[in-house]
């Protein structure tokens, strides 16, 4: 696929979906069914309004069905599941209608809170309706009807590397893809990923929550904290919208773990953490260090500083880190108007536990109970 996006200044080749993929397989083999012929490739529409011409792979044509691949190309992205193997089998029905199920190493979902609900395989609603689209373009209404097999042999191996045995999507994995296309090193991925995370936590009947950056955080909580794993988010850079998913699947509360460094970025208002969108540790940490009292001197060094660990050498004011975690606490509160309870605990690598605001015990002794 020759289309192509520009992120942080590099010229990144564009991909198509396992969606996609499936769509053009499973038109390709109702064509095969239909006419007896075999294409050398598929054209298909995007919700993205882009056209795809896709190449068809190992076309199989029998008097019950037909079956053809097509092979997953991420582009510049790096997706697991890049030139992994999309099949779609197609036979036909007495029923006038287009039917699609899973085969082997596409997920069957078993947990509430999903897209899809328990009992169906991981097909989700933008791939199914792009997958029955393109068949019903070429089937002809008032003959017999045709069902579609998506399978992707390899996926049963390749989903113990995702999120979907966590997320109750057991045994392949998901067919994905609101737009059809793979833009690279896209957050709206992550961020749907995590969002259903949540969502399958608050089905489970959880409604406090901890929140970890990353796999320090995540080591932490649950090393340092007791926290069982569980009841853990780890949300990357993305806070503010988490928060807010947090507060739309109805947590009552949110419990932020993370280094310092990484946390302190909230105390600015910063919600967006990814250190090339909100590089301001420094500054936030030398303006509450002032504001405690510190020398202007003493500011100036930690301005200079690289690194967090570097900067905490030279705070010498009483209560720094507890300041911190209220300040941290009360700008994500009121990023949700007050309406979710926050907790925070910070740490250093060097130093361990630093602080945390006074309800965060408390609440994590709920949260290890199951309260």
């Amino acid at each position: 696929m020759e289309r192509y996006t520009f992120k942080n200044g590099r010229k990144l080749r564009m991909g198509y979906t396992t969606g996609a993929c499936a769509a053009a397989a499973a038109k390709c083999a109702a064509v095969m069914m239909m006419t007896g012929n075999s294409p050398e490739s598929m054209v298909i529409d995007t919700p993205a309004g882009v056209i795809l011409d896709l190449k068809i792979s190992d076309p199989v044509l029998t008097q019950n069905y037909a079956e053809c691949s097509v092979v997953k190309d991420a582009g510049d992205d790096p997706d697991i599941t890049d030139g992994i193997k999309i099949f779609a089998r197609a036979e036909f029905i007495d029923e006038d209608t287009v039917e699609v199920t899973g085969g082997t190493g596409i997920g069957l979902v078993t947990k509430k809170g999903l897209l899809i609900a328990p009992g169906f395989h991981a097909i989700n609603p933008g791939p199914m309706n792009m997958i029955k689209n393109e068949v019903e373009s070429v089937r002809t209404a008032g003959r017999r009807g045709i069902r579609i097999t998506i399978s992707a042999p390899e996926g049963v191996e390749i989903a113990k590397r995702t999120f979907n045995p966590k997320l109750g999507i057991e045994g392949g994995i998901s067919i994905l893809g609101t737009t059809g296309i793979v833009e690279p090193l896209s957050s709206d991925a992550v961020k749907e990923s995590l969002s259903l995370e949540l969502s399958m936590m608050k089905e489970s009947g959880i409604d406090s929550i901890v929140f970890v950056p990353g796999r320090y955080g995540r080591d932490f909580a649950v090393n340092s904290c007791d926290i069982p794993e569980s009841s853990i988010i780890s949300i990357g850079n993305h806070a503010g919208y988490m928060l807010e998913q947090g507060e739309y699947y109805g947590m009552k509360n949110i419990l932020l773990i993370g280094h310092t460094g990484k946390l302190v970025k909230l105390a600015g208002g910063n919600f967006d953490m990814h250190s090339r969108v909100s590089d301001s540790r420094f500054e936030i940490i030398a303006a509450n260090y002032i504001l405690l009292g510190g020398s202007p001197e003493t500011a100036v060094k930690i301005m200079n500083c690289v690194t967090t660990e570097e900067a905490l050498e030279y705070i010498d004011v009483e209560n720094f880190y507890q300041h911190i975690c209220i300040k941290i606490r009360e700008r994500c509160a009121s990023y949700l108007h007050n309406r979710v309870n926050i907790e925070v605990v910070t740490f250093s690598m060097e130093r361990g536990l630093l602080a945390s605001t006074p309800g965060a015990e408390e609440l994590m002794k709920q949260i290890r109970s199951g309260i």
